[in-house]
């Protein structure tokens, strides 16, 4: 089914290059289908970038799904036209009385800062608790794994020596979840970031389910309120050239960065990526979409009577 998308965004034509089937709201509109309502609070900094990563993995679900792009009130990112901001981003204060069948919020460059000393800190925490009165179900990325980590539980985030970026093999510890619908045994996600959350923090801490970890990037994914929240460390969501255009910000801005893990065919950087992770990324956003939402939200599509008998 496809995904019902503001008329114009930039991501409708880059995909349809990449032959997915997407519609505008007014062909939705005519459509007797209640399609979910997922929101989006987007903080990576490449605002189109991160749009059409998520929309390519939300697009494979046979359900409709509707998408509303959230922001933070008042912070003008640096990498985003103003009036794309203008145009398909609405401030939270607008949106406080609206329910949403799924959310998602993205990781954010900051996680070098204390959470206390984030800008937006304050409205963050706002959200996170709207969310759990207003969301059937939330997915948290890498940052706002371990923001929402913090902010509900108190799990503190660690300081790595480098920058973990690469991508690694990870596995279940609870296979029966309905989460890990047709997983392998062992999958491949990508992950990039200069913090960690530990184990033992997880382990410790009532209402907290570690549910995937890997040897070399440690916890992946953690589970709260039966499936109401999922926290995700890693960026299975990243497109095969997103680990290689990090890495060269990085190094050409004189950081310290070290190449990709298990990234590059042969580890050369000449060489285009091996991307491990596609069929673990689209079962991941299929088996959310499905179990989490769709399954639990209180408005189901066949709950909406039929425009007869309207």
């Amino acid at each position: 089914m496809p995904l019902n998308l503001p008329k114009n965004l930039p991501a409708v034509d880059l995909l349809k290059k990449e032959h997915i089937f997407v519609m505008d709201s007014l062909r939705a509109a005519e459509q007797d289908i209640r399609p979910l309502r997922i929101v989006v609070l987007n903080l990576m900094p490449l605002k189109i970038t991160t749009e059409t990563d998520l929309i390519r993995l939300l697009s494979n679900s046979p359900l409709q799904v509707e998408l509303v792009f959230m922001k933070i009130r008042g912070h003008q990112p640096r990498n985003t036209p103003v009036e794309h901001m203008r145009t398909f981003y609405r401030d939270f204060d607008g949106m406080r009385g609206e329910c949403f069948d799924g959310m998602i919020v993205t990781g954010a460059p900051v996680e070098q800062l204390r959470f206390e000393e984030v800008t937006y800190w304050a409205e963050l925490k706002e959200i996170l608790d709207w969310a759990r009165t207003h969301v059937t179900s939330t997915l948290y990325i890498c940052w706002a794994a371990q923001a929402g980590l913090y902010h509900f539980y108190g799990i503190p985030k660690y300081d790595l020596p480098v920058k973990m970026s690469g991508v690694f093999r990870h596995r279940m510890l609870e296979p029966y979840r309905a989460i890990f619908r047709g997983f392998d045994d062992e999958f491949y996600v990508p992950h990039s970031r200069h913090t960690e959350i530990r184990r033992a923090d997880i382990l410790r801490t009532a209402g907290l389910t570690l549910l995937s970890e890997s040897d070399e990037a440690g916890v992946y994914m953690v589970m709260a309120r039966g499936g109401r929240d999922f926290f995700i460390t890693g960026h299975s969501e990243y497109a095969p050239g997103t680990l290689h255009d990090e890495y060269v910000r990085d190094t050409g801005r004189g950081l310290p960065a070290a190449m990709p893990v298990n990234y590059y065919r042969d580890d050369r950087p000449d060489s285009p990526p091996v991307v491990r992770w596609r069929s673990h990324a689209n079962m991941l956003f299929i088996n959310w979409l499905n179990y989490y939402v769709y399954q639990e939200t209180p408005f189901r599509v066949q709950d909406i009577p039929a425009m007869g008998e309207l």
